[in-house]
């Protein structure tokens, strides 16, 4: 993970370096905060990898003499075919034109949003209180 977390890391020191420059050509305090913001995200970012490869087992992307095939196996479980990000995204829809159009509306997308999340979070759900 240490070429990821140098990478963030690389991109906070450009995005602090433009700031500055960008700051001290345009005394603008809004593009200013927006940069800053986006050296405080890519640094949080980039500790994180750092922080947390130092805790993990090293990949073999970390070690020079890697091979290819020793990062093979599983890497996860992907859903084949579910209809929850539809619902998911459908609803965050309907919230977000209720705030355009009323209140009303917003609250039934976001009544509609926590059923949805809930469906999607549930859907491989196996124990007790399985459906």
């Amino acid at each position: 993970m240490k070429v990821e977390a140098y990478l963030f890391l690389g991109c906070a020191t450009f995005f602090g370096a433009s700031d500055l420059v960008y700051w001290h050509f345009s005394h603008d305090p809004t593009g200013t905060t927006a940069l800053a913001l986006a050296v405080c995200l890519a640094f949080l970012t980039g500790f994180y990898l750092l922080f947390t490869g130092r805790r993990l087992p090293i990949r073999p992307e970390d070690t020079p003499e890697g091979e290819i095939e020793e990062g093979t196996g599983e890497l996860g479980f992907f859903s084949p075919h579910s209809w929850w990000p539809l619902f998911v995204g459908l609803a965050a829809a309907l919230a977000a034109v209720g705030v355009a159009v009323g209140w009303w509306l917003f609250l039934i997308g976001v009544l509609a949003l926590l059923l949805a999340v809930i469906g999607f979070v549930f859907e491989y759900y196996r124990g007790d209180y399985s459906h």
